[in-house]
């Protein structure tokens, strides 16, 4: 009768240890997605920040009428000063893989946006368009892969009234150069 006293104690004394053991690996794991979400809504944030300063910086250059700046050069340290380069390293470290891919088109849209600043483009020229508006579609891509990851709620043109990301609906701009291209189309 004595040993089954000890086995029963024993085998009590073991599941007890074992939910614990177990409880307390759930709470670690836990603890570490809470870390990764903590860390991924950092980077998401910072990275579109990072862009949106250099994207204000960009467009203040391609405002910039004065001839002698070096708008090579100035395009380039708009990223670097952005700190766009280290804060996309971080986005590919922490960032789930949509949200990555999502960031790194983004990043090249905005490349572009810069060589056409580089190159000379102004705000009210079409090849300045030609290259802002897949950067903003691209912005808003992005904007749904990290809700879509973080929240898992879609995002979409129409809830702002809109039929399309990239802005060309509602840029005087481009809205003024289709006018012109529909009044060449119908001209004699």
């Amino acid at each position: 009768m004595e040993w089954l006293t000890l086995v029963a104690t024993l085998g009590g004394a073991l599941i007890a240890i074992s939910g614990t053991v177990l409880a307390d690996r759930l709470r670690t794991r836990q603890e570490a997605d809470r870390g990764l979400g903590a860390r991924r809504r950092e980077v998401y944030t910072d990275f579109i920040s990072a862009a949106g300063v250099a994207h204000t910086r960009l467009r203040e250059l391609a405002q910039n009428a004065d001839a002698s700046l070096d708008r090579e050069a100035a395009s380039r340290a708009a990223l670097v000063d952005a700190q766009v380069y280290e804060v996309r390293e971080r986005l590919f470290i922490d960032a789930g893989a949509t949200v990555a891919a999502a960031g790194q088109r983004m990043f090249e849209q905005l490349r572009a946006l810069r060589r056409a600043v580089a190159a000379g483009a102004s705000l009210p020229e079409p090849r300045f368009h030609d290259a802002y508006h897949p950067y903003i579609a691209s912005v808003w891509d992005y904007r749904v892969a990290v809700r879509d990851e973080l929240e898992g709620r879609s995002l979409t043109p129409g809830a702002f009234g809109w039929t399309n990301w990239d802005g060309r609906e509602r840029c005087s701009v481009c809205r003024a150069g289709d006018a012109l291209e529909g009044t060449r189309a119908t001209a004699p």
